[in-house]
């Protein structure tokens, strides 16, 4: 449903049914494949089989990374950008998880927000003619394209961070960021509001 409704979000962005939102679509849906087979290769070789949430998440690390490029690249970028969204986002959300110890939900950082910079900082090369993409603006080159994107990116994930910050100690000062470790065991629908919601 997900991959189905990006269409419309990459596509719909050109305000027009011709050519740049027939190319920003193809460009997602190979994005999304190319990331899914990915995903689901490494875990096969890591793990000995794939899952069906790995190979979903991967389509979603593929979606969320061409999103910023869908409208610049062409099929060959899509693919080259679920290549790297598959391989980049597959090991920070292991190393999120393993290593810094956080269990976020549905690894949303670790695919949506370095899928997103990725696919910030890959438009820099793969909008290039060379790749299929539009080119560049005028008097720019590759590397100053990147440094604009670079530059974007910092002064974003900057603004978020900052803006984060103050949201948690405000809500943390409130009502706190964690409940007690004897409700999530029991279960927050229970101590919250004394029924189950799902009773298998």
């Amino acid at each position: 449903m997900l991959w189905i409704g990006w269409f419309g979000f990459n596509a719909g962005s050109a305000l027009s049914a011709g050519q740049g939102a027939g190319m920003a679509m193809t460009a997602t849906h190979l994005a999304a494949a190319s990331a899914s087979l990915v995903w689901m290769a490494i875990e096969w070789l890591r793990h000995g089989k794939a899952s069906v949430v790995g190979i979903v998440t991967g389509t979603i690390a593929g979606l969320a990374t061409v999103t910023p490029a869908s409208g610049f690249i062409g099929p060959m970028g899509g693919f080259l950008i679920g290549i790297a969204a598959a391989t980049v986002c597959y090991f920070v959300t292991q190393y999120v998880k393993q290593r810094l110890r956080i269990d976020g939900s549905l690894d949303v950082f670790a695919v949506h927000g370095v899928g997103g910079m990725l696919g910030v900082l890959l438009t820099a090369s793969l909008a290039s003619p060379t790749f299929q993409g539009l080119g560049f603006a005028e008097g720019m080159t590759m590397a100053s394209h990147f440094g604009v994107q670079l530059t974007g990116v910092l002064a974003v994930a900057a603004w978020s961070g900052v803006a984060t910050w103050i949201i948690a100690k405000i809500t943390s000062a409130l009502v706190g960021l964690r409940v007690p470790k004897e409700e999530e065991f029991e279960g927050l629908d229970i101590t919250t509001h004394g029924e189950r919601a799902y009773d298998l």
